[in-house]
This record gives structure tokens, sequence and C-alpha cells, in this order.
């Protein structure tokens, strides 16, 4: 997702949704989770009509997606209803997770969380059991920043789809310093299954139409 801050002039036209919360100013502009909330519950976003998500307390701009990221992803919802229980796994695509200690809502791609409602605020870390990230232009923070965000996070799994590559890097297994502590490269012929549900089957082949 291309990383690009929201200026100090775009903030102007944002500034009356903070009105009773204190935001600290520097040279790149740093929001609490609770500070982007609030932007986005007074519709702070919709006057830059792009898409952006919150990462370690800065706004970034997804970049947007060609036909080939949009049919993996739709690939690997399908499959991913058809591979899980609904009672207890649901299956989200490109909405919101919430990250309160790490100051961050990034919006997988695709992600397998604890099937319960979420009324009450988006799906957190802890509830998370697969984060997918489908990555074109995307792919070298994808596999730096979002990682180590996801594993800080305590997500015990997390795949990045290499579109050119034509290859899914999985990484699992949280170590003590907050990064991904196993990681493997899954090629043409290779097939993998998340650690929440081993009779899942992803065939490599299929995924990217042979």
């Amino acid at each position: 997702m291309i990383r690009t801050r929201i200026t100090r002039i775009a903030f102007r036209r944002f500034r009356s949704c903070l009105t009773g919360l204190t935001v600290v100013m520097s040279t790149a502009l740093q929001l609490t989770l609770r500070e982007y909330n609030h932007m986005v519950a007074c519709g702070a976003f919709e006057a830059i009509n792009r898409k952006v998500e919150l990462i370690r307390g800065e706004i970034r701009e997804m970049n947007s997606a060609g036909p080939v990221h949009d049919d993996l992803i739709d690939y690997l919802y399908d499959w991913s209803v058809r591979s899980t229980e609904r009672s207890s796994i649901h299956i989200r695509g490109q909405s919101g997770m919430d990250l309160p200690q790490l100051d961050s809502r990034p919006e997988p791609d695709l992600f397998w969380v604890k099937s319960k409602r979420y009324l009450d605020g988006h799906p957190t870390g802890q509830d998370t059991l697969l984060a997918i990230e489908v990555a074109d232009s995307s792919l070298k923070s994808d596999r730096t920043t979002k990682a180590d965000l996801y594993a800080e996070a305590g997500i015990q799994e997390y795949w990045v789809v290499d579109v050119q590559g034509k290859c899914i890097y999985e990484m699992r297994e949280v170590a003590t310093d907050g990064h991904y502590g196993w990681q493997r490269t899954f090629k043409f012929g290779d097939k993998l299954s998340p650690l929440a549900q081993s009779k899942a089957i992803l065939d490599i082949i299929d995924l990217f139409g042979g």
C-alpha cells in the first residue's frame, strides 16, 4: 500500500474534527487511535476522497488496486469461506483492525477472525487468526512494516501474496523480540494450510490461475 503522509495543508481542513483532543504536532503528524477514530467519525477523510489507514500514528494512503490484485483477493475470500466453519471463524476483507497499543488501524486485504459480533469495535490482534496482504507495489512494506506491526500485535500467522513473484510468504511464531521467528516461501507446485484451519489447503497454482 503506497505510503504517503497527509500534509499539514490537508490537515487544516480536518482540524475542526479535533476539538477537545490533544494532538502532538511535529514534522510528521502523529495521531493516537482515539484521535483517528474521532476524525473518521466526523467525516474528515471524505474531503480528500482517498482510502487511508493509520500505521503507528501516521496516516498513510493506500494505493488503488489493479484487476489482478482484486482477483486474487476474490479468490482468497471465496477459498477462505469454503474452507472454514462460520461458527468458529469469520472472514473479513479490506476492513479495519484495531491495534490501540500501536496507534494503528491497518486494513488487511483479508483476515480471519474469531467468529462473534464486533459491534463495539473492530477486531483486535487477539481476535485475528490470520492476516493476508496481497502485494504488488507494496511488497517491501508489507514484508517489513506490516509484518513487524502484525507480529507486535500478537497475530500468530501472516501471509504476503506476491503478485509479481507469484508466491506467498508465510510468517508464523511471534518471537520474544516482537518479530516473526519463522518464514517460508510457497511457490508454484506448493500447497499451504493456515494454523487456524489445518484442513484448509491452498494450491498456489490454482491461486495464480495456473
